[in-house]
């Protein structure tokens, strides 16, 4: 009975759990509900967080977060000889300027958009035909499943190459056909399919149908300097909210526009909301922990009274041990296992119910593109470390029950009724 690992094997020791733990079988029933129901909300909710984040990953993964969309629009001041309503032209000259004086920035993509029809065989299409540089693979990584995205040598030549969207090769193309080599007719003019890009879970900006090269699509189009919009992505270590607001006053003073003129130019700053988002999900992911954490230690608290209530009750026969040689340690310890047991079990049962929840979750919100909460689960780590914060306070609301044992004497113990 000294050698505790030994005492945790003897059927004498089990017996008494057991006895203890059925003697009022509803009692203990209703208290161990509480740490199960305080692990299972921990487990659920800590996994439909996770399923968040993951659909959030999965809708903006391929996107270089610190980014900033600029566009043209048009004035709504007076400014310098301009009536209101001037429109707003982005031009190259504006990109090789911000790349020179704005500090933080990383990468400047300037991008053009029109809608074409687009022929192949006897089949045909209107689709976005985006003119891009090779860099936009750096902010967007597109997913190739054949053939390759725009290089610069298309930039430099010039070459009327295209780049098509899994949608545009599917209305486009036979079924099991080999894109790549393949011609398509845009606004009477062929171009060689070098590649096909899985389709993308959110468009920043116009739809990506066709990507060109943007000297090939300036040429064709006849855009000269002029651009339709740019894309902006900062350095680590830099704000790019701050970026953001550069470039305006720098966009300001080039296309002549009032300083207060809010209207002029449009941007959307992912860099802003992903932190927001992330902001979100670090508050849910810590109420989470909050609410679990507190529900638990109130269901602990509660086997912890039943506890006090079992050991009243066996005064007598906590006497008879003590009276027989039982040591004050060796009925701590008892009660102490009594107490792990209880919440061990309840936590264990709240972890498969928990994990029972998440199943039905990703089954219900889980499936397809557009779901809600992706891969809704928890790491084995939470789930030890869960079960280890349930020894840890299993163990510690035991010691109270076990003092209050062992505090009765003997003598006291054997004459109460």
């Amino acid at each position: 009975m000294n050698n505790p690992i030994k005492f945790l094997f003897e059927s004498d020791t089990w017996k008494e759990v057991y006895e203890s733990v059925t003697k009022n079988k509803v009692r203990t029933a209703i208290t161990m509900i509480g740490v199960w129901w305080g692990i299972l909300l921990l487990i659920a909710l800590l996994g439909a967080a996770r399923g968040m984040e993951n659909s959030f990953n999965r809708i903006f993964g391929d996107f270089a977060t610190n980014s900033v969309f600029i566009w043209g629009q048009s004035t709504s001041m007076p400014f310098k000889g301009y009536q209101e309503g001037k429109a707003v032209r982005l031009k190259l000259s504006h990109v090789h300027k911000i790349e020179e004086n704005i500090e933080g920035v990383e990468l400047v993509v300037p991008r053009s958009r029109r809608q074409a029809f687009v022929v192949r065989n006897f089949l045909s299409g209107n689709y976005g035909v985006n003119g891009d540089y090779p860099m936009l693979d750096q902010i967007q990584k597109k997913k190739m499943m054949n053939g390759r995205f725009i290089n610069q040598n298309d930039i430099n030549l010039k070459r009327k190459v295209a780049v098509i969207s899994e949608d545009v090769y599917k209305q486009l193309f036979e079924k099991d056909e080999d894109p790549v080599g393949g011609y398509i007719q845009m606004n009477s003019i062929n171009f060689t399919v070098v590649g096909v890009f899985q389709n993308e879970n959110v468009d920043m900006g116009p739809s990506s149908d066709i990507h060109i090269p943007f000297t090939t699509f300036q040429q064709i189009y006849n855009q000269g300097d002029r651009i339709g919009w740019m894309v902006v992505t900062g350095k680590a270590e830099n704000n790019i909210k701050q970026i953001e607001e550069d470039i305006k006053l720098l966009l300001r003073n080039l296309n002549k526009i009032h300083p207060r003129d809010k209207r002029a130019l449009g941007s959307f700053n992912l860099g802003k909301e992903f932190a927001k988002v992330t902001g979100f999900l670090t508050g849910m992911q810590f109420l989470t922990w909050f609410v679990g954490i507190a529900t638990l230690i109130a269901g602990v608290f509660a086997i912890g009274n039943i506890l006090l209530i079992t050991v009243k009750e066996r005064t007598k026969e906590i006497g008879v041990r003590r009276a027989l040689g039982a040591t004050p340690f060796e009925i701590k310890r008892q009660i102490v296992v009594e107490a792990v047991f209880l919440t061990m079990i309840s936590g264990i049962l709240g972890i498969i119910t928990g994990g029972w929840i998440l199943i039905v979750i990703d089954k219900t919100w889980g499936q397809g593109d557009d779901a809600m909460l992706v891969n809704a689960s928890v790491s084995i780590g939470v789930v030890f470390i869960a079960l280890a914060v349930l020894v840890f306070l299993g163990t510690l609301i035991g010691l109270i029950p076990a003092f209050k044992a062992t505090s009765v004497k003997p003598i006291e113990a054997l004459r109460e009724e």
